[in-house]
């Protein structure tokens, strides 16, 4: 871990998400002096799993975080693809998936890795809840970032890792619409009150179909949770979770598929349009965007978590390589990252059709493959090959 820099920054980060923290965190530790504003009232404890692989896992790893990542990862899930009825078609157990994955692979709720997070900075940083960026202001000598709270403060670096709908991406950069764009798509996820009947622990039951995709995940010891995706003309879902799992799977019957549904009411359930955020630069002088402001691959991508640590530990390491200079440390970060992201971006574009196949042929031949990936013999070979290809 690099040592306290001599060239101390001030510098004011907008969301204590995951890209946020992980910033503060790094920055923090390289000897910066960090404030986080973070527009919810509290600390969230919820959220869906997320996988570290790659990039990610190196930079949970550069942070300090995996101990205690190992202590919450929930592992692989044994995968059965059922049919509409709930009956099981194919089942793909975990073995064969940690033989793709190997040991540098993590499987964590967004929450505990959250609080893995906070746990590493201990009141350490000053967070700000409840607060927003509400002006910025450069025009004359330093950054001067005013606070919803009306706070004024001078910075060295403004950080945007506010999310999708960054406020601070609209202050630096212009408008949203200029920068989502939307797949088509859209997405419920929630927790469930208990586990569904008939699905055993460590299991995950997914049934795709034209269009869509649900699924209802059992880990170990964490509260079980559903998902549900489907394409729509509507870039703005409109209604309630509710009502759109029943509109798009209302038809879905069994007792897994049936607690799924009933729960879709339930507190805690997010429901929004896919979309990816696509940005010639993710910086303009003093203020950079990290993580989904700056870059959403969208949840077809499956990297976003890894490549918020990602982006947030490679930002500390140009900025310790470019002691006193934030424009050059700023490009040595940005030209090293966005080649992993475009080709995360691409690939969720490209892999948009394994969630919600365009039509029947497209499902058959992603049957097709997954049968491949459950042969006895054939299957082991092909996942040695797409680990070696990843």
């Amino acid at each position: 871990m690099p040592g306290p820099t001599d060239h101390a920054l001030r510098v004011v980060i907008a969301g204590a998400g995951i890209a946020g923290l992980a910033t503060a965190l790094r920055l923090h530790r390289d000897g910066h002096r960090v404030l986080v504003a973070e527009r919810a009232p509290a600390r969230r404890t919820d959220g869906y799993l997320v996988n570290l692989l790659g990039p990610g896992f190196d930079a949970a790893e550069d942070l300090g975080l995996v101990p205690a990542l190992r202590a919450r990862d929930q592992g692989i899930f044994t995968s059965l693809l059922v049919r509409a009825d709930g009956s099981t078609k194919l089942a793909m157990p975990a073995a064969l998936a940690e033989q793709s994955l190997g040991s540098r692979a993590l499987t964590v709720f967004r929450g505990d890795l959250e609080d893995a997070l906070w746990e590493e900075i201990d009141d350490a940083v000053e967070v700000r809840f409840g607060t927003t960026v509400a002006a910025i202001d450069d025009a004359d000598g330093p950054l001067r970032v005013t606070l919803s709270d009306g706070s004024v403060h001078d910075a060295d670096l403004l950080v945007g890792a506010d999310g999708l709908h960054s406020g601070v991406r609209e202050l630096a950069f212009g408008p949203e619409q200029e920068y989502v764009r939307d797949l088509r798509h859209a997405v419920a996820a929630f927790p469930l009150d208990e586990a569904p009947e008939g699905l055993p622990a460590q299991t995950a039951s997914t049934f795709i179909d034209v269009g869509r995709t649900a699924a209802v995940f059992r880990p170990r010891d964490h509260a079980p949770s559903a998902f549900f995706t489907y394409r729509t003309a509507d870039a703005d879902p409109a209604g309630s979770p509710a009502t759109a799992v029943a509109a798009h799977f209302g038809d879905l019957t069994g007792r897994v598929h049936d607690a799924a549904l009933r729960a879709a009411g339930t507190d805690g359930a997010y429901f929004d349009s896919v979309s990816q955020v696509v940005m010639d630069a993710w910086s303009r002088g003093r203020v950079v965007l990290v993580g989904d402001a700056a870059w959403c691959v969208s949840l077809f991508a499956g990297h976003g978590a890894g490549l918020a640590l990602a982006g947030a530990d490679r930002l500390g390491r140009a900025l310790a390589d470019h002691p006193g200079d934030v424009a050059a440390a700023r490009r040595t970060w940005e030209d090293g990252l966005r080649p992993e992201v475009t080709k995360h971006q691409r690939r969720a574009r490209a892999g948009m059709a394994r969630f919600a196949p365009p039509s029947r042929v497209h499902l058959a031949v992603q049957d097709l493959m997954i049968r491949a990936l459950t042969a006895p013999l054939l299957g082991p070979a092909l996942l040695r090959l797409m680990s070696r290809t990843r």
